[in-house]
């Protein structure tokens, strides 16, 4: 499987971890990954805030060098999905073009993950079964929203994390929030929306009985895991939740190189809670 691959403006600062550990895990699954060349911002956040059709057309001109490239594009940050997804909506008609009998479609990374045939790799390649961690999936509020843009057949109620997680063996938490907002792009201008949303779902994970957060999102991991500590001071209350992109998951499970290098950047430090299952 050969894919062109939009990381985006996270995953090239504050969660490198993420995209090193997705080209890792593509890299030992078997999927081609090409780094969609000159690719620019989606135009999230600001942009899109501020001029509508601006971050559909910097969108659309992403889509264009894929059209180019002639593979679907994957797209890993729940941001950069939902803007490049509605500039797939309406391509056409922003730039005047047509798409020809095979569009380019832009894919979450989670639904590559989730294919049947790759769930059976992943299930084949596991050496280290995720028994006994409890961990929350959490999707965030853009993965699957709004539908009709992204196309999502289950949007209050996701399941590819889940698939994943159930795959590599560890025990998936159902919980009431997995689509509940953590307060996303307002980590800087309004914490105390970030603390009020994502301590709602520390609460809720920890009450569900979770030992971890997994999500597939730059903002939502870095909301969770950089508040963590000022949440748990304003709650009075110790979640001690760790935050694990996905793919470090299935690294874990598989065996894949890089994991401890990737672990050592989060603030909630995961791997007590590894060393505690066995998992280290």
């Amino acid at each position: 499987m050969d894919l062109s691959y939009y990381p985006g403006c996270s995953l090239c600062g504050t969660s490198a971890e993420y995209d090193q550990s997705i080209r890792a895990v593509c890299g030992h699954l078997g999927v081609g990954l090409t780094e969609l060349p000159d690719w620019t911002c989606c135009g999230a956040s600001s942009a899109h805030m501020l001029d509508d059709r601006l971050a559909r057309l910097l969108s659309s001109a992403n889509l264009v060098l894929a059209d180019r490239e002639g593979h679907d594009l994957v797209v890993p940050c729940a941001a950069c999905y939902s803007r490049l997804k509605f500039a797939e909506k309406d391509f056409s008609r922003e730039l005047g073009e047509s798409r020809g009998d095979h569009p380019v479609r832009v894919i979450h990374l989670h639904d590559i993950l989730a294919e049947n045939h790759l769930l059976d790799t992943i299930r084949a390649l596991t050496t280290r079964p995720l028994t006994g961690l409890k961990v929350v999936p959490y999707y965030g509020c853009l993965s699957a929203r709004p539908p009709k843009i992204v196309d999502a057949d289950r949007p209050e109620d996701p399941t590819t994390l889940d698939e994943i997680l159930e795959t590599l063996g560890a025990d998936v938490v159902r919980w009431s929030h997995k689509t509940e907002c953590c307060g996303g792009s307002f980590a800087v201008s309004r914490p105390d929306v970030v603390r009020k949303l994502s301590g709602n779902l520390m609460a809720a994970a920890k009450h569900a009985g979770g030992d971890c957060f997994v999500t597939d999102c730059p903002m939502c991991q870095s909301n969770l895991d950089t508040r963590q500590k000022e949440i748990e001071k304003e709650h009075g209350e110790v979640f001690d939740l760790p935050v694990f992109f996905i793919t470090e998951l299935v690294a874990l499970a598989l065996g894949v190189a890089g994991l401890d290098k990737w672990l050592r950047k989060h603030l909630v430090d995961p791997r007590p809670l590894l060393r505690e299952r066995g998992l280290s």
